[in-house]
């Protein structure tokens, strides 16, 4: 069985233009395009079936999300993969989530004040990923201590995917994984 994203708020955060890249990645063909509103994509597999997408342009057309869905729906039968791998790579930003990681790598921290760079190995979208976080004063102080611990933490912030690497921006209630605490 395979996981089908339902969601609207979380497919409507999916990024046209990442789609569009991705389609082109994977060997779709864009066979017309309607203005600025959708585009229509086809693909014919190596065991000779044919599928066809239409790709919403314009997040604000109200069933936006709605259309990506069907688009996951699509890439997931044509890719034999489930929609949550797929997802993982198009999804671009996720606001106000929350994150449970382990801290691997702390960098230098700034000379001018308490706070520095971390680096968390958490999961996103069902995949072990990195993510970055600069943190400060006190969600500084308890990064240090989960890093040296090996504890698990939890902090709220907006997600957002640069170049493959996921940062984690706005970090705030940085908390440690008190499960893991003796």
């Amino acid at each position: 069985m395979k996981a089908v994203i339902q969601d609207l708020e979380v497919l409507s955060e999916l990024q046209p233009a990442r789609v569009e890249a991705y389609l082109m990645n994977h060997h779709w063909h864009q066979q017309e395009k309607m203005a600025d509103k959708a585009s229509i994509w086809t693909q014919a597999t190596p065991q000779g079936e044919d599928f066809e997408l239409l790709l919403p342009l314009k997040p604000e057309i109200l069933d936006f999300p709605r259309r990506m869905g069907e688009v996951l729906e699509t890439l997931s039968l044509a890719e034999n993969r489930s929609q949550l791998e797929i997802f993982g790579e198009l999804m671009t930003q996720a606001k106000d989530v929350t994150v449970q990681g382990i801290v691997i790598q702390l960098q230098s921290p700034n000379v001018d004040q308490l706070s520095g760079g971390v680096i968390l190995s958490g999961v996103i979208v069902n995949r072990l990923r990195k993510i970055q976080a600069e943190l400060f004063n006190h969600d500084y102080i308890l990064a240090i201590k989960a890093y040296q611990e090996r504890l698990p933490l939890f902090c709220k912030g907006d997600l957002v995917k640069e170049d493959e690497i996921f940062i984690l921006k706005n970090p705030r209630d940085l908390t440690l994984d008190a499960t893991w605490q003796n």
